[in-house]
């Protein structure tokens, strides 16, 4: 038993050290706890795991300014925002598109969804061009005040941002909205389970 004492402290200290060089592990997917939007620092407010059925679809993280507990908060939040998604598994882009449509339909009223139809059609639009996203690939969906949403797929930005900041948080109502996509997924995101 003696023997496996030093192991074991120096995983404690190499634990300790990923720690402290700023990155957390969810579900894999190495996260950095601080980002950089706009030369405004953003912090990792929380991230979880989306599932489907007993699937694991993809990590979600969301980084803001300041801590944000409630829905209401993250979307009153002041200044530039992050939701990061690493994908889990292969999975068709038009379908994942058309996915994020349906959840901002099931959070909002007809007439405000009524504004968003053309930024969610070029949304669609955006994923079904990518044809398909497949396990390790990332997209962005940053809020960038005096911008607009900008969509970064694969590390690449998708055409002009979205101007309205409605769109923006038609977009967290996936996650955050009444009907979410996954109701564990949010309260990770809001640092309640993370």
């Amino acid at each position: 038993m003696r023997s496996f004492l030093p192991v074991l402290a120096l995983a404690a200290l190499l634990c300790a050290g990923a720690a402290t060089a700023g990155t957390v592990q969810v579900a894999g997917v190495p996260l950095e706890d601080k980002v950089t939007l706009q030369d405004t620092p953003l912090a990792l407010n929380g991230a979880g795991v989306r599932y489907k059925a007993i699937f694991k679809v993809y990590v979600a993280a969301l980084y803001l300014q300041e801590k944000a507990a409630t829905p209401a908060e993250v979307q009153a939040a002041p200044g530039p925002k992050r939701i990061r998604i690493t994908m889990l598994r292969d999975i068709e882009s038009g379908e994942l598109g058309r996915l994020f449509v349906r959840g901002v339909e099931d959070n909002m009223e007809r007439g405000e969804l009524k504004q968003l139809v053309p930024g969610l059609l070029r949304m669609g639009q955006i994923f079904a061009e990518q044809k398909k996203l497949l396990a390790g690939d990332t997209f962005q969906i940053d809020w960038l005040p005096g911008r607009g949403t900008v969509i970064t797929v694969k590390g690449q930005p998708q055409g002009a941002p979205f101007a309205e900041p409605e769109f923006f948080h038609a977009l967290l109502g996936i996650w955050l909205g009444p009907q979410p996509a996954d109701r564990a997924l949010k309260e990770a995101l809001l640092g309640r389970s993370f």
